[in-house]
């Protein structure tokens, strides 16, 4: 007869090794945003409602760029990190791995075609 402790009988069950490195990254982001958030807020907010030339003095300056610019990253990541995980917990095998490519592709692209529009108003 062997004696197995809990932990023995637990080992190489359990965690992926990766939930660290996933709660550090979403701390790091949640912290962004709360930063983040606010700002986006109030500057887009204060560009909303103007005319089409007010608008794109208001962007061409470097502040308001930055802000969209940076909101837009760190949002789009946070969420695409959210949606990693719920498809990791609630998926499984092919239709896991392709689920997280297309938020993946799905988020970058975004991403890009969001900054080439805040590029082209800016500039």
């Amino acid at each position: 007869m062997q004696f197995l402790t809990d932990r023995k009988r637990a080992q190489g069950l359990g965690a992926g090794g990766t939930g660290t490195h996933h709660h550090w990254q979403m701390l790091v982001s949640s912290i962004l945003m709360v930063a983040v958030v606010p700002l986006f807020i109030f500057t887009f907010g204060y560009g909303l409602g103007g005319t089409y030339e007010e608008v794109l003095a208001y962007f061409s300056r470097p502040f308001p760029a930055i802000v969209m610019g940076l909101s837009l990253i760190v949002i789009t990541r946070h969420v695409m990190q959210e949606a990693h995980e719920a498809i990791e917990d609630y998926m499984h095998g092919t239709a896991e791995k392709l689920a997280i490519v297309a938020v993946s592709a799905f988020a970058y692209t975004l991403i890009a075609a969001g900054l080439f529009a805040l590029v082209k108003l800016a500039l």
